[in-house]
């Protein structure tokens, strides 16, 4: 009773104190909703207004009803002051964009590299910090902060071929003068899709690039700016050094093990294997080779035990300074050290602020209740970086600390074992406690996370908890301590790669269950909302008759079904993909992929980035993939999707012998194929019987690829209809309308990407199409759509939609003359907006 009346008495008014903080939270939701920043004086008068409701909140209000109005004039103030702080640095930053007519240019640049580079197949990515810029000999204003890629071969048009040179080892610090062309950050915009600009924008970088071979890089000198950057690199470096020894042959598994165990010390994620990524994925454990907050609260803990046990080694240090508190707080400096040695994510964050908070009030003698201490921890993370609530990651590290708190989890249960007789007895009930204690931990994280995951991705790892309780245990206790003392004797870290190949190998096992993995579609907000809420209830000490009642609450996102067009109509998405081709065309029940988009390069394709992700989050299973012709921009994403949509028939104008056609029964295009899938007629119009009977024999007399390209009319119970016409050419177009195959749509595929030798008069005077549509990448090399092609669309008042500006493109076939863009629809201020000759 004492206990309880002494809190009572510390928190009798908690009011302004928490309306602070849920103010700092509040204003940073809304501020990132903003589509477009207002101007400084707008901010600046607002930034004053808040300030004057913190300081004008009445102190000599009574208690009461005026204690309330005091609590919401600091929750409007200090919302008003993170709103307007967040916008100005918005603004000021946005002023520092790369200027639109320096994109594409020769611009000779002096800067310093920032960040460890990023060693790749075909050369090195790296990080800059622009001191000056040159364009023709004049002086330009350069971005301040740029990723640059140095390929190993020239890109620049007339580069010779000869300049595949070893590209020099590049470490952050050195300063380096090189040409470098130019571009604006601009990424995908797809449904559910990575946005990519904002995590550009949350980096502080205003332009990406590559490094030309003209006059050639010059390294100027090396210098200690960045030596936490410099150290990680030197790190990283050692451990693949050190472990891999032929990645391209058989150690392709030790070397995935050792960019595992490079990113478990310093935090570079980019050495994970894509592979490995998905294995931790569908296993849940995702969060553990991303230095979460984890690897910091145990790392903090060892230190403190370390730093604490020294210092009791000395009575003079003692009677001066007490050991609990040095061991505290020297605990949080040195997980601090390691936060920021390992990148600085949000989950580092999330824990040093957290440990430090717990630390002040400790040595102020203070016990906050856990909400405020978590508050107080997010609002931290909001002030140093407020994008951080847009990544999946904030919310996911703090719903899960947040349950460990209001369930009383967050520690073991600490009784006395001073009763106990014999170490091995103690040792034994100490393991007990700690593992009850683990599994609470988990069994509360996983009902609490479980609903936010299938919000966030639409997936959940069924076995998590199960790959949870073996690998925390095992990367924390096992790994890396290893890996760390690896450092000082880098014999340890071949120990610490086979504790990691035994890691991944259990893992591997663990993703190969039946239902390792359960993927629904991404219910909408109020419903993902609803069954967050459900898992925190579930997770609560809660008697389970009350638990229980939390049920219905998760019924909404188990059992969404995204909405289908009505029978006899379709829909189109015209995916994002960049330079390349990719459209989802829906029915009532089926669903057909014509293209899968390009390939981005040897390990990466737009079928794993961009398709796949997109399908599960619809909940989509294929009933058809459709390849348009061989081109890797069409094809590149082919084999994931495959892969994955095991179910889905392929058809395909590609010849006999491709790659993929193997293991797969052969459905060529052919010209008056013809079938219906729930009254909407599909037609094939090209290529002819005769070039697919050429494609079937393996005819030296074929025509090149473009010319072969699948050409499909879609056609609801209502006469409206579409055309999908791949990268045909004008020759291509002149038989199909000597042919008398081509009628008026409402919807086309612009043919070639809107290229030059496309889009004829005549084409287009006979289709009329109410809307076109350009799939292409952003200031792509190949010039699309051209002027000339464009020009065509205008003369006769046809719209023309990119997805360099659109992003992606929704049509459906119940409402043809409405089409809805995915930039438009999601837009804020940080998205690129950008006007091209077609849009």
């Amino acid at each position: 009773m004492p206990v309880a009346t002494h809190r009572t008495s510390e928190f009798h008014r908690p009011w302004l104190g928490t309306a602070l903080l849920l103010g700092v939270l509040m204003g940073a939701a809304l501020q990132l909703q903003q589509p477009r920043l207002w101007s400084v004086d707008a901010y600046l008068v607002l930034f004053t207004g808040g300030l004057l409701c913190c300081l004008l909140r009445g102190y000599r209000a009574r208690p009461g009803r005026l204690r309330w109005m005091r609590a919401c004039l600091m929750l409007v103030g200090a919302a008003s002051v993170m709103f307007a702080q967040i916008g100005w640095r918005s603004v000021a930053f946005s002023e520092g964009a790369l200027a639109s007519d320096l994109e594409g240019r020769d611009l000779q640049i002096v800067g310093m590299i920032s960040a460890m580079p990023q060693v790749r197949e075909n050369g090195v990515r790296f990080r800059m910090e622009v001191e000056s810029a040159m364009l023709d000999g004049r002086a330009v204003r350069g971005p301040e902060l740029a990723d640059l890629s140095w390929y190993s071969r020239g890109l620049f048009a007339g580069d010779d071929a000869a300049s595949a040179e070893a590209i020099p080892r590049l470490v952050a610090g050195q300063r380096w003068a090189m040409q470098v062309r130019l571009k604006a950050p601009h990424g995908a915009a797809n449904p559910f899709g990575f946005d990519y600009e904002l995590w550009m924008w949350e980096q502080g970088v205003q332009a990406t690039g590559y490094v030309g071979s003209r006059g050639g890089p010059r390294w100027i000198e090396d210098t200690w700016a960045h030596p936490v950057e410099r150290l990680r690199q030197q790190v990283r470096d050692a451990i693949v050094d050190r472990l891999v020894f032929n990645p391209a042959a058989d150690d392709a598994f030790r070397a995935r093990a050792a960019g595992v165990l490079a990113a478990l010390v310093t935090g570079d994620q980019r050495a994970i294997d894509h592979k490995d990524w998905d294995v931790f994925r569908t296993t849940g454990v995702a969060h553990l080779v991303s230095i979460s907050g984890l690897h910091i609260t145990m790392f903090a803990w060892l230190a403190g035990a370390a730093i604490g046990v020294l210092w009791r080694r000395s009575s003079w240090l003692c009677l001066r300074v007490p050991a609990q508190l040095v061991s505290m707080f020297g605990g949080v400096l040195l997980a601090g050290g390691y936060a920021l040695f390992s990148g600085w994510g949000v989950p580092a964050q999330r824990t040093i602020f957290m440990l430090a908070t717990v630390a002040l009030l400790r040595l102020g003698g203070k016990r906050w209740p856990w909400p405020h201490v978590w508050l107080l921890a997010c609002a931290l993370v909001l002030l140093w970086d407020p994008w951080a609530m847009l990544q999946a990651g904030f919310w996911l590290s703090f719903v899960a600390v947040g349950i460990l708190f209001a369930s009383h989890l967050a520690l073991p249960a600490q009784e006395n074992l001073d009763d106990v007789v014999g170490w091995q007895a103690r040792l034994l009930l100490f393991g007990k406690r700690h593992v009850a204690a683990l599994l609470k931990q988990q069994g509360a994280v996983t009902l609490a996370v479980a609903p936010l995951t299938l919000l966030l991705f639409g997936q959940m790892s069924v076995v998590g908890l199960i790959a949870n309780l073996f690998a925390i245990p095992w990367v924390t206790l096992v790994v890396l301590p290893l890996a760390f003392l690896g450092i000082a004797w880098h014999t340890l870290w071949v120990v610490a790669l086979w504790t990691v190949q035994c890691f991944v190998a259990v893992l591997q096992w663990c993703a190969g269950l039946p239902l390792a993995q359960l993927l629904l579609p991404v219910a909408p907000l109020w419903a993902g909302v609803l069954a967050v809420c459900g898992g925190v209830w579930l997770a609560l000490r809660l008697p389970w008759r009350v638990r229980v009642m939390a049920l219905p609450c998760l019924l909404p996102a188990l059992w969404w079904t995204p909405v289908r067009p009505a029978p006899g109509r379709f829909d189109l998405l015209a995916i994002d993909v960049g330079q390349g081709q990719s459209v989802l065309v829906r029915t009532a029940h089926h669903s057909l992929l014509y293209d899968a988009g390009p390939m981005y390069s040897a390990d990466s394709d737009a079928g794993e980035r961009v398709v796949l992700p997109l399908l599960r989050a619809m909940g989509e299973r294929l009933d058809m993939l459709m390849l348009s012709h061989r081109d890797a921009d069409h094809t590149g994403g082919a084999p994931a999707v495959l892969a994955e949509q095991t179910q889905a028939q392929l058809m395909a104008s590609v010849e006999v012998g491709h790659r993929l056609w193997q293991g797969r029964p052969h459905n060529p295009c052919v010209a008056g194929h013809v079938w219906q899938w729930d009254g909407v007629r599909f037609e094939v119009l090209h290529p002819t019987l005769e070039v697919a009977t050429q494609l079937r024999d393996g005819s030296s007399a074929m025509p090149k690829s473009n010319a072969m390209s699948c050409v499909l009319r879609i056609t609801d119970t209502h006469g409206i209809s579409a055309l999908l016409a791949g990268d045909i050419e004008q020759a291509q177009e002149k038989a199909l309308l000597a042919r008398d195959a081509l009628a008026p749509v409402s919807w086309l595929l612009v043919p070639h990407h809107g290229s030059k030798t496309s889009s004829s008069a005549a084409f287009l005077d006979t289709l009329r199409p109410g809307a076109a549509v350009v799939q292409s990448g952003y200031r792509n090399r190949f010039g699309h759509p051209a002027e000339e092609v464009m020009q065509r669309y205008r003369e006769r008042q046809i719209p023309v939609l990119t997805t360099p500006v659109c992003g992606a493109v929704w049509w459906h076939s119940e409402q043809p003359t409405a089409w809805f863009c995915e930039r438009m629809r999601s837009l804020r201020y940080w998205k690129h907006l950008y006007t091209n000759r077609g849009g």
